[in-house]
């Protein structure tokens, strides 16, 4: 391909970093559509909101033409398991030997605090070295009050996270961890 005065670039050297995480976030929705369908729970991905600024009628109708984000989403997913509010982030991280704590923004950090201190049921599903782990939110806040360093070690991950095992249907059953915690009183 050729670029501006003739400079050639491989497809190779471009990195798309705009859908990080979209097939986990992939595997959580067809989890979801299961819980739902199934009548396990009512889990879902929450929308980004935002608030339209300019709008445009063409012959197919109205079309946005200038849009803002009206304020910092806080995680991806919430809803309802058994009576429990539950609500979880999905991260992924292409780092082989730990996960970048500022992959998770700082209101997320603190909207993890204020789920915790409501007694609702939080954590990140975390995708790293092609394993997929449920890492609680006490876990994590936890990690993060007694240490400096930026980023949780992936053995760190290993022994304190639930690995969730990919298979058929549902493609990645977090409930089935969710389901034991709660008997055990998380």
């Amino acid at each position: 391909m050729l670029y501006p005065n003739n400079i050639k670039k491989d497809k190779k050297s471009f990195i798309n970093y705009g859908n990080r995480g979209m097939s986990l976030e992939n595997l959580i929705n067809e989890t979801n559509e299961y819980y739902l369908e199934n009548d396990i729970a009512l889990i879902f991905k929450k929308p980004t909101p935002i608030g339209i600024a300019k709008v445009s009628y063409n012959s197919f109708g109205k079309s946005i033409d200038k849009a803002y984000f009206k304020e910092q989403s806080t995680l991806d997913y919430n809803g309802l398991y058994k009576g429990k509010y539950i609500e979880f982030d999905a991260k992924e991280t292409q780092n082989k030997t730990s996960f970048p704590i500022a992959n998770v923004h700082n209101h997320q950090i603190q909207h993890i605090r204020n789920v915790i201190k409501h007694h609702g049921i939080c954590f990140l599903i975390i995708k790293i070295n092609g394993m997929y782990y449920l890492l609680l939110g006490k876990t994590f806040i936890n990690y993060i009050d007694n240490t400096t360093k930026k980023s949780i070690p992936y053995n760190f991950i290993k022994d304190n996270a639930y690995q969730i095992y990919e298979k058929y249907n549902p493609p990645l059953d977090y409930l089935k961890i969710i389901e034991k915690l709660i008997k055990e009183e998380i």
